[in-house]
């Protein structure tokens, strides 16, 4: 298998379609589907369930290599997935985001206990210079934010209805989540982050 280092570049266009064109399809298909939001959310999941393998799929034929963080929210969706649409129960697929953001948390907070730097070995290459200490407050920062996002998501799909949930997701859990990136960099810049010209961070693969 090749190393990170020589695994081929991957496009701009790929690499979005590797990270966020699962979601883009889920929503697009809740979105279009017809018919009360229960069974458009079951469409939806079906679509995300095979958008998310295309995209496990197309990661490995650009790169030879599938991301841990791809694994894990790609094994999540098949598994919840299946059993949102085998027992007709949405409250599955809505607690995905739930077990994705506290497993990161998890994987974020083993790393600081035992100082092995596991968010470089995702990001080092997107933020180059980044000291030692930069990384560690930006994984503190990222494990954080990964527990307020599992409580937001569990307090917004258990007391709103269907419509509501995937609003909350489309219009709010994405767009924080790219502020919180954004609100990182001054402090990233202040720990040796060399940017050449301004860009959108990256942000670890959450759904």
């Amino acid at each position: 298998m090749a190393s990170a280092s020589t695994r081929p570049e991957v496009s701009p266009l790929a690499r979005m379609a590797i990270d966020i064109g699962p979601l883009i399809v889920f929503f697009g298909i809740y979105l279009l589907a017809g018919g009360p939001d229960l069974e458009r959310l079951f469409a939806a999941t079906a679509a995300f369930m095979i958008a998310m393998c295309a995209a496990m799929a197309l990661s490995w034929w650009k790169t030879r290599h599938i991301s841990p963080m791809l694994w894990i929210s790609g094994g999540l969706v098949l598994v919840l997935g299946s059993l949102t649409l085998y027992f007709h129960n949405e409250a599955f697929i809505k607690m995905k985001p739930t077990f994705v953001y506290l497993l990161f948390a998890l994987i974020l907070g083993y790393g600081l206990a035992t100082r092995r730097p596991l968010l470089s070995l995702v990001l080092g290459t997107a933020y180059p210079g980044l000291s030692e200490r930069g990384w560690r407050l930006l994984t503190i920062n990222w494990t954080a934010f990964f527990v307020v996002m599992a409580i937001l998501n569990e307090v917004v799909w258990r007391t709103t209805s269907t419509g509501f949930w995937a609003s909350y997701k489309l219009w709010g859990a994405i767009p924080l989540t790219l502020v919180f990136a954004m609100a990182n960099i001054p402090m990233l810049m202040k720990h040796g982050l060399q940017l050449d010209e301004p860009k959108e961070p990256p942000v670890p693969p959450v759904e």
